[in-house]
């Protein structure tokens, strides 16, 4: 008798534990806001990264920058589907995941991995337009004197020893996630991690021939507000679509996007004109960036006035952040991808822990603890900074013993455009 009353409570209790776990089906509006979102972040990285860089390069530089962002994205795209999903997205284990999909192995239209509502092939071509971007956008700090080979080798390896580790500790389940870190689109996966990636290249690339002597002065100040737009509308696939599905919480990602990006401007543009005696149209399109980076890892965790704050916040930091942090640094970081995205993803990454807060206007729960999740927030930090750090040198100093990390002195005097690729952007 105990043992039919046993068996009945387990069959009694069945549904009970079935329903603690989403049962996966597809959801038409989730996987067509997916697919529009990975579209919109597709358009971030091609044309819109790579004419908001190429709008800052001189003339002579245009092409190579274009040409290093499309490459890259091409290039990571491949990897993240043959080694880089299954290690971030699959297993495990604390820094990397497994190697189950390995060239997406047992991935087909009727499964489903990482989101309950939408395809695996969905799920996975988002993941790794974040992976091409994140790559792609490094290559801004060390602009106009790197060999393209030496960029295609440092992008395969950073990729592999950086991104893909990371990745999987904020969102794969490793050692950060374990931990509680909140990153809701990629303060630490995507910004600090290509910061860091990107200061160390300036440093071991060296500084342009002419660096704090001759004018380097942006190109095309129109390209790079075109850029800036795109980047701008593209972003909201990027905040918004990390929801994973549409949602209440891909609302408040696209509103915290808006008005933090709107605050950035202003801030930065106020900042500039206090400082400078007038607001720039670079300084307004960096701003606007800098507040798009900052609001990245608190999109969907923040209400709409804590997203304010840190856009407001993040203007004027990132400002000194391409100046007299620049200036402290003494290094030659072209286009300022750590003063905008090493720099505003830290602010992100360190007021997610604030403004996440009930209190405040956040979406977490009633058992927050500020203080706790500030440390945390700041440790991801720290491992980030640390770990991409590294894993930059090893790569660039592997691509600097095979191909050399920089074209020779008359490559570089006279443009990289005519002497990496053998074309120009204009004709003269």
């Amino acid at each position: 008798m105990k043992r039919i009353s046993l068996l009945l409570a387990l069959l009694l209790a069945a549904p009970a534990f079935a329903a603690d776990a989403p049962v996966p089906a597809l959801n038409s509006g989730d996987t067509a806001w997916m697919l529009t979102s990975t579209l919109l972040v597709i358009l971030m990285t091609i044309p819109g990264l790579a004419l908001f860089y190429g709008g800052l390069a001189r003339s002579k530089n245009m092409l190579s920058v274009l040409v290093q962002v499309f490459v890259i994205f091409a290039l990571v795209t491949l990897l993240w589907a043959i080694y880089g999903y299954s290690l971030t997205f699959s297993g495990e284990g604390n820094f990397f995941g497994g190697l189950d999909k390995l060239f997406l192995k047992g991935v087909t239209p009727e499964t489903f991995g990482g989101l309950p509502t939408i395809p695996e092939y969905v799920f996975l071509a988002f993941q790794g337009t974040f992976a091409a971007i994140t790559v792609a956008l490094t290559v801004g700090a060390f602009a106009e004197r790197a060999r393209f080979a030496a960029v295609l080798l440092f992008a395969v390896l950073w990729f592999t020893l950086s991104y893909v580790p990371i990745a999987h500790m904020v969102w794969g389940g490793g050692l950060l996630a374990k931990d509680g870190a909140l990153d809701f689109a990629g303060g630490t996966v995507v910004h600090i991690n290509a910061g860091m990636a990107g200061l160390v290249g300036a440093y071991m690339v060296g500084k342009r021939i002419g660096f704090g002597r001759e004018a380097m002065a942006p190109h095309s100040l129109t390209l790079t507000m075109v850029g800036a737009s795109l980047l701008w509308v593209g972003w909201f696939g990027f905040n918004a679509g990390s929801a994973g599905a549409a949602n209440g919480q891909a609302g408040l990602a696209f509103v915290t996007t808006v008005l933090a990006t709107a605050a950035a401007t202003l801030s930065w543009s106020a900042a500039e004109a206090l400082h400078k005696g007038k607001a720039s149209m670079l300084g307004a399109a960096s701003g606007a960036v800098a507040g798009l980076v900052a609001v990245t890892p608190a999109a969907g965790f923040v209400g709409p006035m804590g997203a304010i704050v840190i856009g407001a916040v993040a203007g004027v930091v990132c400002l000194w952040g391409v100046g007299g942090l620049k200036r402290m640094l003494k290094v030659d970081d072209a286009f300022d991808v750590f003063g905008v995205h090493g720099v505003g993803g830290i602010i992100g990454a360190i007021l997610t822990g604030v403004f996440a807060a009930p209190a405040l206007g956040g979406t977490q729960g009633a058992d927050f603890a500020m203080a706790h999740q500030v440390w945390v927030q700041t440790k991801s930090v720290l491992m980030t900074v640390v770990w991409s750090g590294i894993a930059a040198f090893i790569a660039f100093k592997i691509a600097d013993l095979v191909f050399g990390l920089r074209v020779s002195e008359e490559d570089e005097r006279q443009g990289l455009d005519i002497a990496s690729h053998g074309e120009t952007a204009y004709v003269r």
